[in-house]
C-alpha cells in the first residue's frame, strides 16, 4: 500500500503532536485505544460538514491508526490529487458503476493489513437511508465493521465496538443506527 499521512517517517510523529495539540485547543476528545485488529471497515457518523475530514484526520493520527478513507472524486481535482490521496484518500465516482465494493474487496483479500473508512450517509446532506456500501465491503471482505463516530454535543471523536456483520442487512442495519441515535454532528440540523 502506499505511504500515507499516517504512515510517513518523520512527518507523522510531528503532525501527531500537531493534532493533539489542536484538539486540546479546540476543546475535543479523542476516544478510542489501539486497535489489533489488521482488517475492518470503519465507518464514520455522523457526517455533516466539510470539517469532519480535518477532525477525522486529527483523530485517526492521535489515536494512531493507519487508513485509508473513501471520498467523493470531486474532491480529488488536478493539482490537488496527489496530496489528497496522500492524505489517505480514495476517489469514488459515484455517478458512474465502478464496482467500488469488488475494488475495495480484493485490496482487503490482497493486503495482510487494511482499513478503509467509510462515511455510510454518503453526503453531508441530512439522509433516511444510508448506503449500504461499507456494509457489503465488511461482509464480502469477511471483516469487521468499527463504529467511528462524531459527537458534537459533547465534543468527543473516536470509535466504539467493532460489529460483525452477519448476512442480515436489514437487521444488521437497524442495530448499527441504533448506535448513531443520539450522536450529533458538528452540523445538527443534518444529523
Amino acid at each position: 500500500m502506499r505511504t500515507t499521512i499516517f504512515s510517513t517517517p518523520i512527518i507523522t510523529p510531528l503532525l501527531r503532536l500537531l493534532a493533539i495539540l489542536i484538539l486540546k485547543l479546540i476543546g475535543w476528545t479523542s476516544i478510542g485505544s489501539k486497535v489489533s485488529v489488521p482488517k475492518y471497515v470503519l465507518i464514520g457518523a455522523p457526517h455533516t460538514s466539510n470539517w469532519d475530514v480535518p477532525l477525522m484526520l486529527m483523530v485517526v493520527l492521535e489515536l494512531r491508526l493507519e487508513l485509508f478513507w473513501m471520498g467523493k472524486h470531486t474532491l480529488f481535482p488536478f493539482p490537488f490529487s496527489g496530496f489528497m490521496k496522500w492524505l489517505g484518500g480514495i476517489p469514488i465516482n459515484r455517478d458512474k458503476s465502478h464496482n467500488v465494493v469488488h475494488q475495495i474487496v480484493n485490496q482487503f483479500t490482497n493486503n495482510d493489513n487494511f482499513v478503509v473508512l467509510v462515511p455510510p450517509e454518503g453526503t453531508r446532506r441530512r439522509v433516511s437511508e444510508w448506503k449500504t456500501g461499507f456494509y457489503h465491503i465488511a461482509n464480502n471482505a469477511g471483516v469487521p465493521i468499527l463504529m467511528g463516530y462524531v459527537d458534537a454535543e459533547n465534543k468527543e471523536a473516536g470509535f466504539a465496538d467493532f460489529f460483525h456483520p452477519t448476512g442480515d442487512l436489514e437487521k444488521d442495519m437497524k442495530e448499527i443506527r441504533s448506535f448513531y441515535a443520539q450522536k450529533k454532528g458538528l452540523n445538527a440540523e443534518n444529523s
